[in-house]
């Protein structure tokens, strides 16, 4: 069904008439000329007044949602030194006091994990591609010729379906909805080859996949094209990609041999003024950096205008104005995930610069949005295949809805450390490999249970599906087990941006051990303990794992981790995680990205 506007806001009016509060949602922002800025907070969440004629929509790290899920966000997102006390790094309480909103309200439960259970049983799942589309078509309905960026994590990381067809399925819902320009980051999970054959053939008149910092690793040359220029209405919109840079590091190198990654910002500066030297009047940056590497990128790059972000999976309700070392205004924005929101930056451009902007984060209920027929019938028609994957010839949609297990507890992973879907994983590690310590990657994607909620087979494909899940067993000796710990947390605790290799803390089960993010490498890990007993750098200990990077994983069980947790879910058919194993925090009093 392709809903009139008319029709479109009839359905909100009757969601607040059934007792959905929209008010309170002081989420927007606006920049006159002059430097004001003013919050604006209409009833209707999706009443979006058209402004300027230039708009950019932005939506990133779906990975591969395409119904509407559960998904809660962070309690903990820590931030260190200059980052400390700087959005993205404010959750729960601070978060609402920072940004002027109100709670309990649809707004505070897009934004936080406060009282998750009870506002998630209220407002009904978020995202799934067919609701997101009918609310793409009514924004565009205003806006003549807007771009549709996609920040990329579409395809891979976190979806049965995208696994088993290759990311088929979403390759075709980017060109069903109109997507105009998107990078890429797990995208190159999938291969050198297929990532080319998508972008050479499927998208081919359609999508532009774009890449500054994409190089070729023997000659330099870029294996994409490093922007593209479009007219809107008269004006030329510049959109820069920008993949992450850290692929080959923390995703397996032998995917995607032969390319090179990086930040790059000093090339980044170059294709800049390449594009204003070609006529650009807004130049906006596509990227996959994560939020804190766009900040940073902003302050060293002269003439962006705009950077919207991804790869962090940050809520930000409005755009960071950070200044160019010349005194240019660069907004950086991130749109969260799970296809949870649309970004919305309207611009008006006369006379060849920005005279002032507004920008929408629209939260995207699906119980509030009627679902687009054309996408709807799609993603039924997909899931409803039979494919052959690893041998196993299945239809997906039976194979994903087995029941496995019911949830007593809410189950999620978002977070700097472990969630409780993460402490499932682990101790179906240690349990399904016989191990004494479990690791599990500190991926950011994954979806939420309700308690009282089923665990399906699609759950557990939300937290484990990607393209080298093969589970190992190995022996560590304590003092790798720290170096380990040491590594991880430098990656997401360095005070410079640039060498964050973005992720959270990898999960643990069985060691427990203290953290103090505001140490150096080597002393940020501590009192590191086994059953009670510390560890001893010299003793080994068998250690369970997944998603090596490696192209044969040492230890490797010949076992996937889908199959081990689903295999433990089984097993229990009750799920309660009764002690979440989380380090005990220290250094962090205070800290506005950490909240019990």
């Amino acid at each position: 069904m392709n809903l009139s506007r008319r029709e479109f806001l009839q359905v909100l009016a009757a969601a607040s008439a059934a007792g959905f509060s929209l008010t309170g949602c002081g989420n927007g922002s606006e920049q006159a000329a002059n430097g004001v800025r003013t919050a604006t907070g209409p009833s209707n969440p999706y009443e979006l007044a058209p402004f300027g004629n230039v708009s950019i929509l932005h939506y990133t790290d779906c990975h591969g949602q395409l119904l509407p899920i559960y998904f809660r966000e962070p309690n903990i997102n820590l931030g260190v030194g200059e980052m400390n006390g700087r959005p993205p790094h404010i959750v729960g309480t601070r978060f609402l006091e920072y940004y002027n909103i109100d709670h309990p309200s649809l707004w505070s439960h897009a934004y936080t994990f406060l009282d998750f259970v009870e506002l998630a049983e209220k407002y009904g799942k978020v995202g799934g591609f067919a609701h997101f589309a009918t609310l793409l078509k009514n924004v565009r309905a205003q806006r003549p010729g807007a771009l549709l960026l996609d920040g990329g994590d579409t395809w891979g990381g976190g979806s049965g379906t995208g696994l088993w067809t290759n990311a088929q399925d979403m390759v075709d819902i980017q060109k069903m909805i109109g997507v105009d320009v998107m990078t890429g980051h797990w995208e190159y999970t999938f291969g050198a080859q297929r990532v080319q054959e998508i972008v050479e053939n499927d998208f081919a008149g359609h999508i532009d996949f774009v890449a500054q910092n994409v190089v070729d690793a023997d000659w330099g040359e870029r294996i994409f094209k490093p922007y593209v220029i479009k007219n809107q209405n008269g004006v030329n919109v510049a959109v820069i990609g920008q993949s992450f840079p850290y692929t080959p590091i923390a995703n397996p190198r032998h995917m995607v041999e032969g390319w090179s990654f990086g930040i790059r910002h000093n090339q980044m500066q170059e294709v800049v003024n390449e594009a204003r030297a070609e006529g650009a009047e807004v130049v906006v940056v596509l990227s996959h950096n994560g939020m804190d590497v766009d900040i940073k990128m902003a302050s060293l790059v002269d003439g962006i205008d705009a950077i919207m972000g991804g790869h962090t999976h940050d809520a930000v309700p409005r755009p960071l104005e950070v200044k160019s070392p010349n005194g240019h205004t660069c907004l950086v924005t991130n749109a969260g995930s799970n296809t949870k929101f649309l970004g919305v930056l309207d611009l008006d451009v006369r006379g060849g610069k920005i005279q002032g902007y507004k920008y929408k984060l629209l939260p995207v209920f699906a119980n509030l949005i009627e679902p687009d027929r054309e996408v709807a019938d799609y993603i039924s028609n997909m899931r409803n295949q039979t494919v052959t994957y690893d041998g196993e010839t299945f239809n997906m949609q039976e194979k994903l809805s087995e029941e496995l297990a019911e949830a007593e507890d809410l189950l999620y992973r978002r977070g700097n450390f472990n969630g409780t879907f993460d402490q499932v994983i682990c101790d179906a590690l240690i349990e399904q490999v016989d191990a004494e310590i479990a690791f599990s990657p500190g991926f950011r994607w994954g979806t939420t249970v309700l308690p009282g909620q089923k665990i399906t087979f699609e759950h557990v494909m939300d937290q484990t599906g990607l393209t080298y899940p093969a589970v190992t067993r190995n022996a560590m000796s304590g003092e790798m087990l720290k170096t380990i710990l040491e590594d991880v947390a430098d990656n997401l605790f360095n005070e410079d941006p640039f060498l964050q290799q973005g992720g959270d803390m990898v999960r643990v089960g069985g060691l427990k051990y203290a953290i103090d993010p505001t140490k150096r490498i080597g002393e940020r890990i501590t009192d590191m303990e086994l059953n009670g007993k510390p560890i001893d750098p010299s003793k080994s200990y068998v250690v369970a794992g997944w998603a090596s990077v490696s192209e044969e994983p040492p230890g490797d069980t010949g076992r996937k981790i889908w199959d081990v947790t689903a295999e433990y879910l089984r097993d229990h058919k009750s799920i309660r995680v009764s002690e979440l194993n989380t380090p005990v925090i220290r250094g962090m009093d205070g800290n506005l990205g950490l909240e019990k």
